[in-house]
């Protein structure tokens, strides 16, 4: 890429801001060799890597560099056999711990978002726990090496403390001493050269046995070590240097252990770095209100609502820029301080930007190209000390760009043609963009001369634009218009600021006819495009509303599917119970009227037969009462004498009707039992055949078999309550099917279920003997019922 225009466009200024936003020095590193790729694919690779950090960061909070530092010097050290000091040792340490955080943080991350890349660079990542346990066992955070870093450490460490006791209490008892205290300078012990020593009058020297070891600056003051404390002050010394091997020896174990692993660690560094660069590409892109661009190396720039990152973004105007799709260059007219050279430069930096893997100041959707070069002749680069003047500063920049531009680069011209004679500068201008035009490359170009908008409205791929410029308070907006060229309002600023009407109106006459119409044409295109920038900007704002109004009756008709679902499973589920209700209930109905039948050996009663009627139709679920009723639509159906009927209130029972009761109600012959029924409770089955006679009422019970009558009965998996019942039901058909023999399933278990039925069936009054399974009958686990 080229440097001139890194630095025209100031890409370090955003590289150091990049920098700023890493959190290890590893970071810092990378940070400040970024430089734009030309590759597609690596610059969309990078962008992802950014995006990744970006969410990664939205999820879980910034990611763990605390306490991290580079220590490469010292692992290669530790390699090379060298001894660490505890101080780098604890800095390894803390690399370890950070690497486990940093590795956990985007696995966690990883769990709720999609981060490929970054579990990618995570993998090889290594945990040695183990070396940074035995680090922080032997030394503390402050990097002094512990007493439990080994038994020898720890006693040494004992036997110093204890001398140093000794010698102190030696030299206290010689200080309170009477005869002692008017030879000191003062009553304290201190310590010099690793001994402890006294203060003592200078006169006194020759009265005081011991070694001198220092003296104050005055000489008024020797710092003696008593004859007394001298032994014991060697053997402190010779503690002291026991303690000294020991921690060598420590230190030197740990830089071995740590040097074996110099490899592995060094490339976790480089990891880390690597991560923390990425990392503060998300904290820059999220402190800047930044978004992920488009990439594409068609040459395709669509910026939309873009700000320069190095204006403060209070101030900054944002402004929408695209090139490459209808047209390839864009000739920017109009006045100075217009924002011209700005919105140049916006392009160029937030191209470097993307190719660096930024993301960018501007909106969601915004596309940029990989450019193979940018190049830029920005600004007044006059050089006394060269002797070049304006014009000739500008040529040399265009002459060195004209021999390295490609139709994949992007060219930014800033006042083409200036410094010279206007005709021949126009001329000029002209000419190099025909020439650039020719190769293929994007250009944008700003310029004063008004030949130029014309030779960009005549030419194809070429476009006419300005800078907003606001007369009525004799201001720039700052807003870049394309198709619309610019026009100088010098007249207009003129008259605003009270020059005099009769100059103004002889300078019009100075302007040929051709200039004014051109201008009043300009003016018209402005007005045309306010009044279409007003309708779109009110459509947006209309579209918006209905998208959001769209929005909220979809979720209205989430909501109300979601209730539909919950409220049909509520009614099932209630359905479910009522009819589990309801057919205990009639079981319990059945089961008595058998019961009736049996004791009364005759008819039953008719009024207990509308009694249990009346207890079955309480059975029925509201529900399926409606339901009933609504099938029926409330009319009774024809039925006759006779009729094979279903009972609707008895859940369909079917049954005969056996004559008719009035013209609403029928008796009907279910099973054992004969009662009247409402017709509109009735549902017509078949018809049967004309009736010869009268079909009688039976008078006691018959006991037939019927074929499909059951002859075993499984209870396996049953309570002992819910098999009594299911026994005492079966043996109630069995009986009445006239069945002499029944198997009773209950299986071997812990035989707690055949004790219970047994029992049950040693009560039964239908059961007349009863024995286990025969081999070949299912043995313990069957129960053989003979019944009367």
């Amino acid at each position: 890429m080229n440097d001139k225009a890194l630095h025209t466009l100031e890409y370090d200024k955003i590289v150091r801001q990049l920098t700023a936003s890493c959190a290890t020095s590893l970071g810092k590193e990378l940070a400040e060799k970024l430089r734009p790729t030309r590759d597609l694919r690596e610059a969309q690779r990078l962008l992802q890597e950014t995006d990744e950090a970006v969410r990664a960061t939205a999820l879980k909070g910034s990611a763990p560099f605390g306490g991290i530092t580079d220590v490469r010097s010292s692992l290669t050290r530790a390699k090379l056999g060298g001894m660490l000091q505890p101080s780098e040792l604890i800095d390894i340490a803390q690399l370890i711990a950070g690497i486990r955080k940093l590795n956990r943080f985007v696995e966690l991350a990883a769990e709720e978002a999609k981060l490929p890349l970054l579990e990618d660079l995570c993998e090889p990542l290594t945990d040695f726990k183990p070396l940074e346990e035995e680090i922080r066992r032997c030394i503390d955070e402050q990097g002094d090496v512990l007493d439990s870093a080994s038994s020898e450490l720890a006693s040494v460490r004992r036997d110093i403390r204890i001398g140093e006791g000794r010698a102190r209490e030696k030299l206290e008892s010689l200080i309170r001493s009477s005869s002692v205290q008017k030879m000191l300078q003062e009553s304290l012990i201190t310590i010099r050269g690793d001994r402890y020593v006294i203060p003592v009058k200078q006169e006194y020297r020759a009265h005081f046995g011991g070694i001198v070891h220092d003296q104050s600056g005055s000489g008024a003051t020797l710092f003696i070590e008593p004859e007394p404390v001298v032994q014991l002050n060697n053997k402190l010394r010779e503690f002291k240097l026991r303690e000294q091997k020991e921690i060598e020896r420590i230190l030197r174990h740990l830089s071995e252990k740590t040097g074996e692993r110099a490899d592995l660690l060094n490339g976790d560094s480089e990891i880390v770095g690597l991560l923390d660069f990425i990392f503060g590409k998300a904290v820059m892109a999220v402190s800047g209100f930044c978004s992920l661009p488009k990439m594409n190396d068609e040459g395709r720039v669509d910026l939309r609502r873009a700000r320069h990152p190095l204006i403060d973004p209070k101030k900054v105007v944002a402004t929408d820029m695209e090139l490459g799709r209808e047209y390839s260059a864009i000739i920017v007219t109009g006045p100075n301080t217009g924002g011209k050279t700005v919105s140049l430069k916006t392009m160029g930096l937030l191209s470097l930007m993307a190719m660096s893997g930024l993301f960018i100041p501007a909106d969601e959707g915004s596309e940029l190209c990989v450019f193979d070069g940018i190049y830029a002749d920005i600004g007044d680069e006059q050089s006394i000390e060269q002797n070049l003047s304006t014009f000739s500063s500008h040529m040399t920049n265009l002459i060195s760009m004209l021999g390295q531009v490609t139709p994949k680069s992007l060219v930014l011209l800033d006042e083409l043609g200036a410094g010279t004679d206007p005709a021949e500068g126009s001329a000029l201008a002209i000419a190099i963009l025909e020439h650039l035009h020719r190769i293929g490359c994007r250009i944008v170009a700003t310029t004063h001369y008004s030949e130029l908008k014309a030779y960009a409205y005549n030419r194809e791929g070429l476009i006419n634009a300005s800078m907003e410029f606001d007369v009525a308070t004799l201001s720039p907006t700052y807003r870049l218009l394309v198709g619309v060229p610019g026009r100088s309002n010098a007249f207009a600023i003129a008259a605003r600021l009270g020059l005099p009407y009769g100059i103004i109106e002889h300078a019009r006459g100075e302007v040929s006819e051709d200039e004014m119409k051109v201008d009043t044409m300009i003016a018209s295109l402005e007005q045309d495009r306010r009044r279409a920038e007003s309708e779109r900007v009110s459509a947006e704002r209309l579209r918006a509303e209905v998208e959001k109004l769209r929005q909220q009756m979809e979720e209205e008709r989430h909501r109300f599917q979601e209730q539909k679902v919950k409220l049909l499973d509520e009614a099932r589920e209630e359905a479910r119970h009522s009819i589990a209700k309801a057919k205990r209930e009639a079981e319990e109905i059945i089961a008595d009227l058998r019961k009736m039948a049996m004791e009364e050996g005759a008819a039953v009663k008719d009024h207990k037969l509308i009694e249990a009627r009346r207890r079955l139709e309480d059975a029925v679920p509201a529900a399926a009462a409606r339901a009933s009723r609504a099938a029926s639509g409330g009319k009774a159906a024809k039925i006759e004498a006779g009729d094979e009927v279903r009972v609707l209130s008895l859940g369909g029972q079917k049954g005969h009707v056996v004559e008719l009761s009035g013209s609403s109600e029928a008796v009907v012959q279910l099973g054992i039992m004969k009662m009247k029924v409402a017709l509109t409770d009735l549902d017509p089955v078949r018809k049967s055949a004309p009736a010869k006679a009268p079909v009688q009422a039976a008078a006691s019970v018959k006991r037939t078999r019927d074929e499909n009558l059951r002859t075993e009965l499984d209870l396996r998996g049953a309570t002992l309550d819910e098999a009594i019942l299911d026994v005492d039901r079966f043996l109630d058909e069995a009986f009445l099917a006239n069945l002499g023999q029944v198997y009773i399933i209950h299986g071997k278990g812990t035989g707690a279920l055949r004790a219970g039925m047994q029992d049950f069936l040693r009560r039964h009054k239908h059961v007349k003997s009863y024995r286990l399974g025969n081999y070949g009958e299912g043995g313990a686990g069957v129960t053989v019922a003979e019944l009367h």
